[in-house]
Parts: C-alpha cells; structure tokens; sequence
C-alpha cells in the first residue's frame, strides 16, 4: 500500500551561548543560501532596547531581512506564545518568497517552541498567585521552582523574578517542563557554536566594553525618560537590571560592570546547558563547516 509522505518545510537553526557569533554565522549563511532570518532573542523582540541586547544593526545586516527585531513595547509583555505565533507568519512569509528561514538566537525556550521540540501550554496569568509570588526575593523564587521543576530552574535567568514568577504560574498549572512533541511542523537544520570557555569569557569581556563606549547608558537614561519605570527595566535582567541600578545609584559604574561581566558568564553557561540537551545538534568548529552542512541539508 502506497503511502504518499508530506515533505515538512526546511528551517536551520543556529544557536550558541550569547557572544559566540551566532548573528554573524545567521547572515553569512543567508548571504551564501538566499535566506533570511527570524531573531530568537527574548529581549530583543522589545523597542527601544538594542544596545544593552547587542541588537544587530542596519549596516550589520548587510541586506538580508531579520524579522522579530522591535516588534513589542517594552512596557508590554511579550510571551513566548507570542513569539511562536510571530514566528510561524515570519516562517511561512519567508518559505513563500522561495527563501530559507534561519533562525537565529540564545533564548532556547523561544527556538525550541518554534521548531516544534516544545510544547507551550495556554497557562492564563493568575494575578492572585502572581501576588503572593512578587512579595518573595529571587533567592526564594528559585528554591520554589527548583522543588516544582528542577530542569526549568537549571536553565533560567536565576536573578530574573518576572520569569520566575512566570515558571512558576506555569509548574503549577502543568507540572515539570513541557514534553516534546510528537509532530514537528518543520525539517531543521541545528548549528550549534560553541566556542572554548577562555575565549567566550574574552567575547563576553570584549562586547560589554564596546557597549558601554556605544552608549549603554545612555539608552537606559532614554527608556526611563520615555516611561520605562526602573521596575520593569529590571525585569528584563543581565544589562538592563545593572543599568537600573546603576541609575538608581544603588551600584557604582566599575562595581555594576565587574558583576554584569559575572551574571553574563554564569547566564552563557545556562544557555549551553539548554543547548546541549538537543542530540541533533551540530556542533560547528568554523563557518566552512556550517556553510557545508547547510548546502547539504538544502540540497544545493
């Protein structure tokens, strides 16, 4: 009995701790493949923050389109719901232009959830809960989410409450971490980066510095002006919750510095933990390499 089989649409994914080359792999291949890409980046998808998020420029970008870069304000909640229903537009957008979607980004929940390795529940938010919950430190958000899923809690922003908050609202309705699913939408290509720890520190180093000369500060200044309250700057946590600090002068410049560089290690590691689960992975040493798996995968 013949069983006609439906060819799932090809997607690459690159992925890597922050600071390793993941943007600059994501526009090579699409130069060299005709693609474009759909930015995975949590913090990203937000107006106004792009120099404390390393946002890729215009000039960076040389020509190839990037779709979910300042979609939402920031003083909005984006959800990854709301990220894999932008990114399944962005996805069918692109493939009906005949064109490869690359999607590029450190945030694995939002890849995984797109790609079809995660399910993501419709859990509401429960403001009574969420109540009780924002009353508690981060110290003590983590050690609940650590007893109702400890997988969740290795991979998390561990000093971040609002998503604490919110993997907790979602253990509780759901239980642990969601399952994979049994059905994938698409065909993906996953490029990992790892580069050795030694000269990912010297990465993390190097772009912090860069950011601070390119006015870091002074878009934080920026957001606070236009209305971000220092609140729900910090909720965005790693450089955003320093520069709220910093303004507040509750930290001085070379104190906020040295501990972001530290949060920004330990947040690098979280993300390689997240990555590695995946035994699809390819594990690049080179952009050759990448660029050759990629022209095998699309059959060029």
């Amino acid at each position: 009995m013949y069983i006609e089989t439906v060819q799932r649409p090809k997607v690459i994914a690159v992925v890597g701790p922050t600071a390793s080359g993941k943007s600059s792999l994501g526009i090579f291949l699409a130069q060299k493949l005709g693609g474009e890409i759909i930015s995975a980046d949590s913090r990203q998808v937000y107006r106004g923050l792009d120099i404390g998020t390393g946002k890729v420029t215009k000039k960076e970008m040389a020509g190839i389109p990037h779709h979910l870069l300042s979609v939402a304000s920031p003083k909005k909640v984006f959800t990854v719901d709301d990220f894999v229903k932008l990114g399944e537009i962005a996805c069918s957008q692109i493939l009906k232009n005949e064109k490869t979607p690359i999607i590029v980004g450190g945030t694995g929940l939002y890849v995984d959830a797109l790609l079809g390795r995660m399910s993501i529940p419709s859990v509401p938010p429960k403001q009574k809960l969420r109540a009780q919950l924002e009353k508690k430190t981060p110290a003590q958000l983590l050690r609940m989410l650590q007893k109702l899923d400890p997988t969740r809690a290795e991979t998390i922003e561990q000093k971040n409450p609002r998503r604490l908050v919110r993997a907790i609202e979602i253990a509780k309705a759901i239980g642990k971490t969601p399952p994979k699913k049994a059905e994938e939408k698409y065909e993906v290509l996953w490029i990992g980066i790892n580069p050795p720890e030694k000269k990912l520190r010297k990465n993390i180093h190097a772009r912090l510095l860069a950011r601070m000369r390119a006015g870091m500060v002074r878009e934080a200044k920026q957001l606070h002006k236009q209305g971000l309250s220092y609140k729900r700057m910090e909720a965005f946590g790693l450089e955003y919750r320093s520069l709220a600090q910093l303004l507040q002068k509750k930290q001085a410049e070379k104190e906020m510095i040295s501990e972001l560089e530290r949060a920004i290690q330990k947040y690098a590691k979280r993300q390689m933990r997240w990555f590695k689960r995946n035994p699809d992975t390819h594990w690049i040493r080179n952009k050759t390499e990448a660029l050759r798996l990629a022209k095998e995968f699309c059959g060029r």
